[in-house]
């Protein structure tokens, strides 16, 4: 296996990270292949597709053994699970398996040719192993079931966001990032409306608080760098 591309996005850590892929529609990212993989001809044909599939690495969940159960945070953290009925990070390989939008192709650009792509669930830096076209005919199934995963579907917390702490966020990233909050980036099983949270996005430490359903965002700071 090699690592054809790494992704950039607004994700240093994985706290704040959309559970999955295609909930936050307005996260962009973009795909940087490694130098050996930096060939037009590989993405010939590309832009006819409207979605992709990702393979890639759970670069920051290895581990040297393995659970036959993990406790999946939407489940309050406290159920058990097996592991192949999740998509918990913690499997005996590491691989991921993502959706994304593709927006567009950069073929001009210095590091090129670069994909942008739509929804993505990937913290910064994660290392991209395939990219394979979606394709409607056979990849979707609107008459499947989801399983205890569907027992949260449509969950989303109220949003509210000070003026002053929002216009400290650049504009192309602010619906981003109230599309992150909106779908609660806490642990199910954590409930205290006194704890202060903090999520790093775009290079900016994103503090607030959760209470009967409502989030307020309390602080918009730069990060160290």
């Amino acid at each position: 296996m090699h690592i054809i591309a790494r992704i950039k996005s607004d994700f240093k850590e994985k706290f704040g990270i959309p559970r999955q892929s295609g909930l936050v529609p307005q996260l962009t990212s973009r795909i940087v292949f490694e130098r050996a993989y930096r060939n037009a001809d590989a993405l010939r044909g590309i832009e006819g597709f409207s979605h992709l599939w990702l393979i890639w690495e759970f670069s920051e969940a290895k581990r040297d053994t393995w659970s036959p159960t993990v406790r999946p945070p939407r489940l309050g953290g406290n159920t058990r699970m097996g592991v192949f009925a999740t998509r918990s990070p913690f499997r005996p390989n590491p691989i991921g398996l993502s959706c994304v939008e593709l927006v567009r192709v950069e073929w001009d650009a210095p590091d090129g040719p670069a994909i942008i792509v739509g929804g993505a669930d990937l913290m910064d830096g994660t290392p991209i192993y395939d990219i394979k076209p979606y394709l409607p005919y056979v990849d979707s199934h609107p008459e499947a079931r989801g399983g205890f995963g569907s027992e949260r579907a449509g969950y989303g917390l109220e949003v509210v966001f000070p003026e002053a702490l929002a216009a400290q966020i650049p504009e192309n990233k602010i619906e981003g990032l109230r599309g992150v909050l909106a779908g609660d980036p806490r642990p199910s099983y954590q409930e205290d409306p006194q704890r202060v949270y903090g999520v790093s996005f775009a290079g900016k430490n994103v503090t607030f608080t959760v209470s009967d359903g409502v989030l307020t965002v309390t602080g918009v700071k730069d990060e160290e760098p």
